[in-house]
């Protein structure tokens, strides 16, 4: 079948013509003939603690259907359910509930942002359910359930040992929620963690003599680092001094929560009651809680920052496949899974493909 596009991001670059999909995958690109609207990969969100009215904490397999539905018309066709910090059995619980074989979206694994958290760093995590480290829990917790990234902090007694299984057992190493300085990140990077979750927000400030997590990540060029795109969490001067520091490391994420697709008004993330107005979540202190933003919307922020839509694109797609480690995904290529949003000109989402079938129509 042909997907009916004027153009296509290939491998990251404009390609003008339509493709062509065979058994779910990518056969042919550049083909002339009629066609409107831009062909990217679908976008890939390593973030995600609810979606559509659902939380992940409490979710079944209904609730990731619900989600998963109201993912897509957003052009996510590829993510990672994030759990908060929450008490063991709570995380245990959420991860036994998880449908991997539901595959629209493709649920890539879990991502537990905790426990293993600063008390110093923690915004709206439960401070009752932190942890130090402590490598029998992290096991009982790995063995529980999909786990693709956990974020921590590296700065904590014992972190060290928790960073060495994680790596043996293949599971991302993110640093966040941190009071890291530069040194103790610098050996955290060293040692085998890889990327940051929501660069500036929930960590040690960047100082000039004292750059912390935040200036060893934009330092080194092996590491991939995220932002929070949504106009609040960072002030768009310090959104472009990230990408313009760490151009082609850096990944777009929505950290969105169970408002996001839904409306303003009163919900929780995981134990913490939340307020959203005008499009800001807030917890009981004020402090910023997640988001509702969606990645196309992170997309079009970035491309209005300056960045090219090749460029924005990537952030949503091949750099968080960057991130996991799978060259596979968030690709459009010959061979390839069709999992392709459909942009117009104003990027906005008109169609998403999974394996070559449209999903959504907008």
């Amino acid at each position: 079948m042909r997907v009916g596009v004027e153009a296509a991001l290939v491998d990251g670059i404009l390609l003008h013509g339509d493709i062509e999909v065979v058994d779910k995958r990518v056969t042919a690109v550049g083909l002339a003939g009629p066609g409107s609207g831009l062909a990217v990969p679908g976008f890939v969100d390593l973030q995600v603690n609810g979606f559509g009215g659902v939380d992940f904490l409490d979710a079944d397999a209904a609730g990731y259907r619900k989600a998963g539905e109201a993912l897509l018309e957003t052009g996510v066709t590829a993510y990672l359910p994030t759990l908060i910090t929450s008490p063991e059995e709570r995380i245990v619980h959420a991860m036994r509930e998880v449908p991997l074989g539901m595959a629209r979206p493709r649920i890539l694994g879990m991502h537990l942002e905790g426990p293993f958290l600063s008390p110093a760093r923690l915004g709206t995590h439960e401070a009752s359910a932190r942890r130090d480290p402590d490598v029998d829990l992290l096991e009982r917790l790995l063995d529980a359930g999909p786990v693709r990234m956990m974020t921590l902090a590296p700065e904590l007694p014992g972190a060290d040992a928790l960073i060495d299984v994680l790596v043996a057992r293949g599971v991302t190493v993110a640093l966040g929620h941190s009071d890291a300085t530069a040194a103790h990140a610098n050996a955290a990077f060293d040692r085998g963690a890889r990327t940051v979750t929501h660069l500036f927000n929930a960590m040690r400030p960047f100082l000039h003599r004292d750059p912390g997590l935040i200036g060893a990540a934009l330092a080194r060029e092996d590491v991939l680092v995220s932002i929070i795109l949504d106009g609040i969490h960072l002030a768009p001067e310090t959104a472009i001094v990230a990408w313009r520091a760490a151009a082609g490391r850096l990944a777009l994420v929505t950290d969105a929560i169970t408002a996001a697709g839904v409306a303003d008004g009163s919900y929780s993330l995981g134990n913490i009651d939340v307020e959203v107005h005008d499009g800001t979540v807030r917890g009981p202190d004020g402090v910023l809680a997640g988001s509702v933003l969606t990645m196309a919307e992170a997309v079009q922020n970035l491309h209005a920052l300056g960045a090219s839509i090749e460029d924005a694109v990537g952030a949503a797609t091949t750099t968080p496949a960057r991130v996991l480690g799978d060259p596979e995904l968030g690709r459009i290529g010959i061979g390839l899974p069709a999992d392709i949003v459909v942009l117009d000109d104003r990027l906005e989402v008109e169609r998403v493909l999974v394996g070559g079938d449209v999903r959504v129509a907008i």
